[in-house]
């Protein structure tokens, strides 16, 4: 049963399964009020076992169930790190919700990372044992065992799975299905989430049950907007959500409202319409805004797709121009809310800004200006200069936005000088560089390592691709500073155009110079097939430097 203390008034810790916060018991708690409603539905090879393409609550507690004893079975004990090295699917993301529930610690690696890179960061986390999608084994199998930790399972067509390794079914066939008996509490870390690392080593951030769930209430809150009741929210997400913290907003927060997850590989427009058409999706991220055009083109191009459903799409990324949502509410319902999102992994509460609740404003400054709006309720946040002092009473100067939330990371695992720096002065500092606009909404200027710095000016790169986007030949445009021995950096754009020659550099510029300042004009562009991307559209612009000075 467990200690039952009825004297102590501080200090307390809700670890029992009556009592306790835990990610992997989001699902089983649904099984007692809609233990047949659907659960998880898999979209465009978004599973690899037909077995697991719709899961009920009932069904999917099953599994995560005997996910979680087949693991312990392997003598992991507590907090023990299990890697996953998978895309989407059913089958990885039921994965971390059996370790969670199994009192483990999940750390999920990003497909695209450089393998030696990810060696590394295996042997920082100490990993034991690893899950794995098939397509990626035959690259990373090596350098997982290599950094001495065992591969326990392989996510694939039981067909195709090297013999050697087990199958994920057969990883957990003969499991028990019962609840694993393991004391969990809230502040305890389910997840190590790596950064980016576009820099240096990426950071391991830590991830609390209590994180995830604030996390995802918050915003359940959003995504349930417009319907008669929370558990008709049926939310699909095409972008990753096993090693990006997106699962709290996009797949946790439909779990805790008994909804349903409506899931895919890959972010692909069509394939993105038609899972809204066919499934009657209520809530959608888009991701960034050209994927949102890109959504909103598959539905003016085939009759057959039906936006109908929508009544919340959430963005981020950048800002949207006023004519693409004209076509969004045209293509599904007038009365659709777009949501954008700005936020980080290690503080995904997150700043949202309603269009449609500043209507003048937004028509008059996107997409030039990237408004992200306010704090979450359960976000404190201000922007703050160099010396620490708050901008809210001094608009129109940059400075850094910084944070204090239940939804901010626990730090950064085994790296104390690292996780001292971000908490400083009583807040955590994002190094997004921020201001405040009109009515007290927050500005998102840039991420402070990709400002250019040019001419003694700093130049966002988010306002001048936004500027490069509303050209009519421009699909995709990215802008970094290149080192220049006049300007120190110089403004430089990378463009992709919709057709050979529809554009050249020099119409570029003059189209920039008309609403650019003249330090923020590129001084070059370069026209290219295509930029470095990760799966979920956003340009590694550290890769795509390096390709411009080459």
């Amino acid at each position: 049963m467990g200690i039952i203390d009825v004297e102590t008034l501080h200090g307390r810790s809700a670890n029992h399964r009556w009592d306790r916060v835990c990610v992997g018991d989001i699902i089983e708690r649904v099984t007692w009020s809609t233990p047949h409603k659907t659960a998880f539905i898999a979209s465009a090879d978004a599973v690899k076992d037909p077995a697991f393409a719709t899961l009920t609550y009932a069904e999917a507690n099953d599994l995560v169930n005997r996910i979680a004893q087949a693991l312990l079975a392997q003598g992991l004990e507590r907090s023990a790190r299990v890697a996953l090295y998978c895309d989407n699917s059913v089958e990885a993301y039921l994965c971390k919700l059996a370790v969670a529930k199994a009192g483990l610690v999940v750390v999920p690696v990003n497909v695209m990372m450089a393998l030696d890179v990810v060696g590394e960061m295996l042997g920082h986390v100490e990993a034991q044992v690893a899950i794995v999608d098939h397509g990626h084994l035959g690259r990373v199998r090596s350098t997982i065992e290599g950094a001495g930790v065992r591969v326990v399972a392989v996510i694939g067509d039981p067909d195709e799975v090297q013999a050697d390794l087990p199958t994920f079914a057969a990883f957990v066939a003969g499991a028990s299905s019962a609840e694993p008996e393991v004391t969990i509490a809230g502040d305890d870390i389910w997840e190590i989430l790596l950064t980016s690392g576009t820099t240096s080593r990426p950071k391991a951030v830590m991830i609390s049950h209590t994180y995830s769930h604030f996390a995802a209430l918050g915003y359940a809150l959003t995504y349930t907007r417009g319907l008669n009741c929370e558990q008709d929210l049926r939310i699909a997400t095409f972008l990753p959500i096993i090693y990006h913290v997106g699962d709290h907003a996009f797949v946790l927060s439909a779990l805790l409202c008994g909804g349903s997850v409506v899931l895919g590989r890959v972010p692909d427009p069509a394939a993105m319409a038609r899972a809204i058409t066919e499934h009657k999706v209520t809530g959608f991220w888009a991701g960034s805004p050209q994927l949102l055009k890109g959504l909103v083109e598959a539905a003016e191009q085939n009759r057959d797709i039906d936006l109908g459903s929508l009544t919340v799409v959430l963005y981020g990324w950048g800002s949207i121009p006023p004519p693409l949502f004209g076509r969004l509410r045209q293509a599904a319902r007038d009365d659709v809310r777009l949501v954008g999102l700005f936020g980080q992994t290690e503080a995904i509460a997150c700043h949202r800004f309603r269009p449609d609740l500043w209507p003048e404003l937004y028509e008059r400054t996107a997409p030039d200006v990237n408004y992200v709006g306010l704090p979450s309720p359960l976000l404190a946040s201000t922007v703050v200069d160099e010396e620490g002092r708050s901008l809210l009473d001094r608009p129109g100067l940059v400075g850094e936005a910084v944070y204090r939330s239940p939804v901010v990371m626990a730090g950064y695992y085994r790296d104390e000088e690292a996780t001292r720096h971000a908490f400083r002065d009583g807040w955590f500092h994002s190094q997004d560089a921020c201001e405040i606009g009109e009515h007290g909404l927050r500005i998102m200027v840039d991420r402070y390592k990709d400002m250019v710095k040019s001419g003694g000016e700093n130049v966002s790169t988010i306002r001048v691709e936004a500027v490069l986007h509303d050209h009519p030949a421009v699909i995709q445009a990215a802008v970094v500073g290149i080192p220049d021995e006049r300007w120190g950096e110089a403004v430089t754009a990378a463009v992709v155009l919709n057709s050979p020659g529809a554009a050249t550099a020099e119409e570029l510029i003059a189209f920039c110079r008309q609403r650019l300042a003249a330090f923020e004009t590129p001084k070059r562009v370069v026209l290219l097939e295509s930029l470095p991307t990760t799966v979920g559209g956003k340009v590694q612009k550290h890769k795509l430097r390096q390709q411009l000075k080459s």
